[in-house]
């Protein structure tokens, strides 16, 4: 069982979940904005959000058996404690359960053919597993962009079934903000994307994968990435003086959080040369992603 549970990646699960609770409890309940979604049908998002990422995970893994085994030999389950059956009725069952919950949703706010999204989203989560991946980017911007989606379903599902006829004020400034939110966690991603094809260049290599650290190599590519998390610096401090400035705590928070990370990770990658170095490199993005979905729970106070 427990490797049932280790190969769903709970963590990153996790932070999904807590992503959305705080979107819905912390920044759009506090703006008393307008809403379609009770917090059972909330849930119920939250769910089907959780199983088909969680299917995705079971297809990656077992599309990526053969390469695994060389790029992290003690993490691989299917075929050693998972069956490659078993692993296909896992996925099934959790995308199924996904798609299903999402129908339920689709129904309630009275939009069935937005059921269609969720298999979309499936369907999109499959493609990357067996074939998308393997080419030059486009895997690297589909994941970064499903990543982003995360917080879209919520403008779709919750916000957007709710406007009458006009929309509101707090509404269109929720939706705003959450389509910000979106971006960033796109481009935080996409950074990250392009470590983890650094890290795994050696089993990429041996199962003939075109990513963008095969192509430019090693050193063309990590220069790449220190480029990308100057930029996003770059826009966090413009954007934190520009209309945070004069919220003393959010812009501490921005620029120690947020902005003091993105400068260890770009010192960290300008050096960086070894597994353990992409790494920790990936690590240090995730958690400078999920700080910036923390910063939600303050953007009341800039909108009211």
């Amino acid at each position: 069982m427990i490797s049932y549970f280790k190969i769903i990646r709970p963590i990153n699960l996790m932070m999904i979940a807590i992503t959305m609770v705080i979107a819905k409890y912390g920044f759009i309940e506090v703006l008393q904005v307008g809403t379609a979604l009770s917090p059972f049908y909330f849930f119920l998002l939250v769910f089907s959000t959780i199983c088909i990422a969680a299917g995705g995970y079971v297809i990656n893994d077992s599309y990526d058996v053969e390469i695994d085994k060389i790029n992290k030999p003690k993490k691989v389950l299917i075929g050693i404690k998972i069956s490659q059956r078993s692993a296909s009725v896992y996925y099934v069952v959790l995308t199924l359960l996904g798609v299903v919950a999402g129908f339920i949703i689709s129904n309630h706010i009275e939009k069935p053919a937005f059921s269609a999204y969720f298999i979309i989203i499936a369907a999109l989560l499959y493609s990357y597993a067996s074939n998308l991946k393997s080419r030059l980017l486009i895997g690297n911007i589909l994941i970064s962009i499903l990543v982003g989606m995360t917080l879209i379903t919520i403008v779709l599902f919750d916000i957007l079934p709710a406007i009458n006829i006009k929309a509101t004020e707090r509404q269109m400034a929720a939706s705003s903000i959450l389509l910000y939110y979106a971006g960033f966690s796109f481009y935080i991603n996409l950074i990250r994307e392009l470590v983890k094809d650094l890290q795994d260049i050696n089993g990429d290599k041996n199962g003939g994968r075109n990513t963008l650290a095969i192509v430019l190599g090693r050193k063309r590519t990590t220069l790449l990435v220190f480029v990308l998390g100057l930029l996003a610096i770059i826009g966090l401090v413009t954007y934190t003086y520009t209309f945070l400035y004069q919220y003393q705590f959010i812009a501490l928070y921005f620029l120690g959080g947020i902005v003091a990370p993105l400068i260890i990770f770009c010192i960290k990658s300008w050096s960086a040369e070894s597994e353990k170095d992409y790494k920790n490199l990936s690590i240090l993005a995730k958690a400078i992603l999920f700080i910036g979905m923390l910063s939600l729970l303050f953007y009341p106070q800039v909108l009211t």
